[in-house]
């Protein structure tokens, strides 16, 4: 009884090596602290995108510090739940260059994918529509400021085209070659061949497609044209 009362004595109050419990998780950790009579402390949680809740990020002491016996042991661990913003904190995004968004957001730590494209008379690649887990938020019509975006997460856009589409067929008989410059683009459409005559001054005599009085095209088609010097006849 004397040994033993002798060997307790001596490792009674005996510093020990911290050992890391860095990247571990907090239910581990504190299984293997308490067999060595250690006890683990959560002081703080932060949220990393990517990472699962529960993970001892920090600890303090430092591992390999030298303690006693029943040392508490402080740590920060990763939340479980994400760290959101509200889409109000986000930047204006509807009728936005696509790109220039896409780096605000990345700073937010939000990702973003392009869900598809839809014909739009203004500039492209311009922002139509948000969606997020499946949902509109963000359109012409719409606006979701209620909902939560989590960091991490990932919203998707639909974004503006200048093809596709389609528009009626124009009647470009008897215009001049010069007034199809201007003409044919605010109708988002283009010139193709133009066979007869390269002068601006020269008139079309007819246009293939042709026109018919319900004919339509896809916006951004060519329309080649046949042109002459004369006017042609029963012009208005």
């Amino acid at each position: 009884m004397v040994i033993l009362w002798l060997r307790f004595y001596t490792n009674h109050g005996q510093q020990l090596e911290l050992p890391s419990y860095e990247n571990s998780y907090l239910s581990e950790a504190q299984r293997d602290a308490s067999d060595r009579s250690f006890n683990i402390i959560v002081n703080d949680s932060i949220h990393i995108v990517g990472k699962d809740g529960g993970i001892i990020t920090t600890q303090n002491p430092k591992p390999g510090s030298k303690v006693k016996e029943n040392r508490k042991i402080y740590v920060t661990i990763t939340k479980f739940q994400p760290d959101t913003w509200q889409f109000d904190d986000l930047p204006a995004l509807y009728g936005n260059d696509f790109e220039q968004k896409r780096r605000e957001l990345s700073y937010m730590e939000i990702n973003s994918n392009i869900k598809g494209y839809e014909y739009d008379p203004g500039e492209p690649n311009h922002i139509l529509e948000v969606w997020y887990k499946g949902e509109i938020i963000s359109s012409k019509n719409i606006e979701r400021k209620d909902v939560d975006i989590e960091k991490g997460g990932t919203l998707e856009f639909v974004l503006s085209e200048q093809s596709g589409g389609l528009t009626a067929i124009p009647d470009l008989r008897c215009r001049q070659l010069s007034e199809l410059t201007f003409y044919l683009p605010s109708a988002k459409l283009a010139l193709g061949e133009v066979s007869g005559g390269s002068n601006g001054d020269f008139y079309v005599v007819s246009q293939d497609p042709a026109y018919t009085p319900s004919g339509l095209i896809e916006r951004g088609s060519k329309i080649n044209v046949v042109v002459q010097e004369q006017k042609p006849e029963n012009c208005n």
